[in-house]
């Protein structure tokens, strides 16, 4: 199944084209996570970020209440971790507001055998675990300043060592915040997160025949 990735600022325009190639469209649904667009021999399917929305349904094209929900601004926190780097961002709409990014240094596995490798593992262990704890410090110190103001919080990364810092007791209260979708990015870098808003601001979008 094809497959978008729409920003905001260019979904309308995106949704009026398809409207026009497969309309007339006849039924608009609004599910809780999902908006799509019914017409004769074709649908739409949208998933937005930051669900839930308000069900309902109409007939016709009616967008509204999808870009009503997608071009809000919203204060998101992001967590960004791979081994050895991580960052964290608090961002207001597409504004960075506050952010902090860092790193430290685990090797990667060795291949020899015997003692060596063993001395080796367990050296990498502790590097790991020490990156780890300095990515949740980086997390804590970012995020819980802005704690009230947020409404979401985005991951990116590894998913292993992304639950090892969520298991930080001071991430407690992010939890019930943070978004099922884990954004692949690269090695977390300021350029990095900064750009992470092409990525959790958009809507995936899957045509069906």
């Amino acid at each position: 199944m094809e497959r978008y990735e729409i920003p905001p600022e260019r979904l309308l325009r995106w949704l009026e084209r398809w409207a026009e190639r497969e309309g007339p469209v006849e039924r608009t649904v609004v599910r809780r996570e999902r908006v799509t667009f019914e017409a004769a021999g074709a649908a739409l399917d949208c998933d937005p970020p930051f669900p839930p929305l308000e069900p309902r349904s109409a007939d016709g094209f009616d967008p509204a209440p999808l870009l009503d929900h997608v071009t809000r601004d919203r204060v998101v926190g992001v967590i960004l971790v791979r081994l050895g780097g991580h960052a964290a961002g608090v961002f207001s709409g597409r504004r960075l507001v506050s952010s902090k990014v860092g790193s430290r240094n685990v090797h990667g596995r060795h291949r020899a055998g015997g003692s060596s490798q063993r001395r080796f593992e367990r050296r990498r262990e502790g590097q790991a675990r020490v990156a780890l704890e300095a990515a949740a410090d980086v997390a804590a110190n970012v995020l819980l300043e802005h704690r009230r103001d947020l409404e979401a919080v985005v991951l990116g990364g590894d998913r292993r060592a992304l639950q090892t810092v969520l298991e930080d007791v001071r991430l407690r209260s992010l939890r019930p915040l943070v978004q099922e979708r884990v954004l692949d990015v690269p090695d977390p870098r300021l350029a990095v997160l900064r750009e992470t808003p092409d990525a959790f601001l958009a809507t995936t979008l899957r045509p069906r025949a």
